[in-house]
């Protein structure tokens, strides 16, 4: 342990793990911030912290199974010649659909709730609904992840430390970003749009067929900083008319 804390390639795989950690959480952000804009505000707090702490116990728990993780990414179902199927390619293949289908009901819940004139109303079980999509696509989020991170790094106790980092960072995140999703409609949409995006992603690896992720955050972060500017241009709007 101390030959890691004093160790500056140790540190330099912290802080490269740690990184590439944070950016492979943006997608749970995004899912959390989207799913809990539903339900009230002191539930969707509860739903953003179970969802994070259940992020961070999976990712934990699939770093102490190494040995079967790995197991998951031998061939079990052979398509054809050139294209063989993993538990990895069928879970991230159905993690995607469900991203898809789920943003594609929550777009046309929004698109409904806009034409009736009206905001949908949470039932008593929709906090319960919540968690369970939450746990879906946390665990299809960390299978991702944690492989990632074994491709990358050898020690444990270095991709533990990485993890635990970015979880914390993801749930300092997670409410600014909640918070402004819910309260910007054009912004919940676009949100969504992402999810959409991020399934198909998750869907094309799942068939070996590898969209690099540069395009898809860059495509990300392009369309977000029009969407902050279209807000600032409301804000700015709404104060001139005052």
């Amino acid at each position: 342990m101390m030959e890691l804390i004093t160790s500056p390639e140790a540190w330099a795989a912290l802080l490269t793990l740690t990184a590439l950690e944070i950016v492979l959480g943006i997608d749970n952000v995004i899912f959390l911030s989207v799913i809990v804009s539903r339900i009230p505000p002191a539930q969707a707090k509860r739903a953003r912290q179970i969802g994070l702490l259940l992020a961070l116990l999976f990712r934990i728990l699939l770093l102490s199974l190494l040995v079967w993780l790995i197991g998951l990414t031998q061939p079990v179902i052979i398509v054809r010649d050139d294209l063989a199927l993993s538990w990895r390619d069928i879970i991230l293949v159905g993690g995607g659909l469900f991203l898809i289908a789920k943003a594609t009901h929550e777009i046309h819940g929004e698109v409904e709730a806009r034409d009736g004139d009206g905001e949908a109303r949470p039932s008593a079980s929709a906090f319960f609904l919540v968690i369970v999509q939450i746990i879906i696509i946390d665990l299809v989020f960390s299978l991702d992840s944690i492989i990632t991170a074994i491709g990358m790094v050898q020690d444990l106790e270095i991709m533990i430390a990485a993890v635990v980092i970015a979880c914390i960072i993801m749930y300092v995140s997670s409410g600014p970003v909640a918070r402004f999703v819910a309260e910007h409609p054009t912004t919940k949409m676009l949100a969504l749009a992402f999810l959409v995006l991020i399934g198909v992603a998750l869907v094309a690896d799942g068939f070996k067929f590898h969209i690099p992720r540069g395009y898809i955050y860059f495509a990300i972060a392009f369309s977000a900083a029009v969407e902050m500017f279209n807000v600032l241009a409301k804000r700015n709007r709404r104060k001139a008319t005052k």
